[in-house]
């Protein structure tokens, strides 16, 4: 693995240096609680993000679900055993009981910073849904009112670390071109997931960053497997919000009904019929009533559809599936304890960042458990980090920490450059291996295994240089992370021979007992993946 920093690799203008204790990457609802929260512990925090903190990420432009239970016995219950067969029975009820406890909490918390939670006919607060403006927009100025620096347009590109963990990251100020260097007692990933640029809405700035980051100071991965969530868009359009066909009929070109297209198993219907013909739908289910509600409660849902004069409830419009990866699945960085840490001393991950198995096992989280892992996560993982950093006290400072990326990256940054030649021929590459639903959602080993020996090759070529010369950075750098999340992806999912979850292989249609295990995987030139220890498959279902 290559240690270099990158201030000896980039040659730009000075760059700025800073030590703090705790380093947040990403500005996400993760990355707002976990930057709250270390403050709250008196560390001193700097958060980064590659975008805007507030309005870049998949929450920041939606509205999202939240798994809000009330603390009844009878409520926590159904709330917990109601996925746990979708998921393979993977789920931690410990996990699961903590997640619920930390949300209410949380939500509870937005209240008092005077969310504008809707009344219900009774006059009281609605708080399972949040709306992404006003929730992130908020959760900025709670982030800011805690005392952290917030260092927008700022990407991290490679951690620091030294033979006791992570000290630090480097990066670049996207406006100015500038290197950063901030060197910390503890870092908080909490980059999101990867969806592979597929433009779902909100997710251009969601290439598995942090995984590559996590993996190069030597972290693992898990449920990598349960990585290929598509969701239902219109073909016009990036918004990805699948609740709403709950209410559609889905329809061949004649105008005939596709059946099953609306069942639980739907999403392969619709993926079977889409590989040779266009597949419509027509929100006619629901009643008038309904309507109103829906436009409330997603108003981004119908921009397109206003803006093309169609609608949707009357008139068919054409679709398609949008591959929302890690996002809407729950693969991420493997977790050791409840602290949300990773076996890197010093470094913890959240929200999408890190593997959300602990409460949705092998299916996809949607929403309303992704919301909750977020802030949940996101909290434990601020105050722990703050805990480790506060430990350390000056002795971070005098680490003699190098940067760990395994792409260095020796070239001017320019802003006005979207994509350089080579970093934009790799990403096709890579999409060209992960979007195809004869590949990565109906799986077989035939598929599977040539496709990971084409990306291992574009991983080659990235490891000999080949985006040494890129312009562009920060593209060169998504491209390396987005080639790095699909081999883990694919080695992952060739080792669980069973269907389990979200990962279906057509080889090995039925769910082994014998399988009912997590999936660790990890390493950057060789990937390595390995099942974690048996879990107790009777108390699991039973308890």
């Amino acid at each position: 693995m290559g240690k270099q920093l990158l201030r000896g690799t980039l040659q730009n203008s000075e760059g700025r240096e800073l030590e703090t204790d705790v380093l947040v990457i990403g500005g996400g609802p993760a990355g707002a609680w976990a930057a709250i929260n270390a403050a709250s512990k008196g560390a001193r925090v700097i958060l980064v993000d590659k975008g805007y903190c507030g309005t870049s990420g998949a929450t920041a432009p939606s509205g999202t679900g939240v798994w809000y239970v009330n603390p009844t016995p009878e409520d926590r219950e159904a709330a917990m055993k109601s996925r746990e067969a979708l998921g393979g029975y993977l789920a931690d009820r410990k996990w699961m009981t903590s997640v619920l406890n930390k949300t209410y909490d949380n939500i509870n918390q937005l209240d008092a910073w005077k969310y504008p939670f809707p009344l219900d006919d009774e006059g009281k607060p609605h708080r399972n849904s949040l709306q992404g403006p006003e929730y992130m927009r908020l959760m900025r100025k709670q982030v800011k009112k805690a005392g952290v620096k917030i260092w927008d347009h700022s990407p991290a590109l490679e951690l620091l670390a030294d033979e006791y963990g992570v000290g630090g990251a480097s990066g670049v100020f996207t406006t100015t071109g500038e290197q950063w260097t901030v060197k910390s007692g503890a870092i908080v990933i909490a980059t999101g997931g990867c969806a592979f640029l597929s433009k779902a809405l909100g997710c251009n700035v969601l290439t598995g960053d942090g995984y590559l980051l996590a993996a190069e100071a030597g972290a693992n991965l898990s449920g990598m497997e349960f990585s290929n969530a598509y969701a239902i868009a219109p073909a016009f359009a990036s918004v990805t919000k699948t609740a709403f066909y709950t209410w559609a009929t889905f329809y061949y070109e004649d105008g005939s009904i596709i059946e099953g297209a609306g069942s639980q198993k739907g999403r392969s219907v619709i993926a079977k019929t889409l590989q040779t013909q266009p597949v419509y739908a027509r929100l006619d289910k629901a009643d008038d009533e309904m309507q109103k509600w829906m436009r409330k409660a997603q108003p981004n849902f119908f921009l397109p559809f206003d803006r093309a004069g169609i609608n949707p409830f009357t008139q068919r419009f054409p679709i398609t599936l949008r591959l929302e990866g890690t996002v809407r699945g729950t693969g991420g960085i493997h977790l050791v304890n409840e602290n949300c840490a990773t076996k890197v001393p010093g470094l913890y991950a959240a929200g999408d960042a890190a593997t959300r198995e602990f409460i949705c096992g092998g299916f996809t989280g949607g929403g309303s458990h992704n919301a909750a892992w977020a802030m949940s996560s996101g909290s434990w993982a601020g105050e722990a980090a703050a805990e480790y950093a506060l430990k350390l006290g000056a002795n971070s400072s005098k680490r003699n920490v190098v940067g760990v990326s395994s792409t260095p990256i020796v070239s001017n940054f320019k802003r006005d450059t979207q994509y350089g030649t080579v970093s934009h021929e790799i990403t096709k590459a890579v999409q060209a291996e992960v979007n195809p639903y004869d590949i990565n959602l109906f799986r077989t080993e035939s598929k599977l295994q040539p496709s990971l020996q084409r990306l291992d090759q574009i991983w080659k070529e990235i490891r000999a240089g080949i985006l040494i010369d890129e312009a562009n950075v920060v593209k060169a750098r998504e491209a390396a992370a987005m080639t790095a999340t699909a081999r883990w992806m694919y080695s992952s999912a060739l080792e669980r021979k069973e269907t389990r979850g979200m990962h279906k292989r057509l080889d090995y249609q039925e769910q082994d007992p014998a399988q009912h295990y997590r999936i660790l995987t990890g390493g950057l030139d060789k990937i390595w993946v390995k099942p974690e220890s048996s879990l107790k498959h009777k108390e699991v279902i039973t308890r």
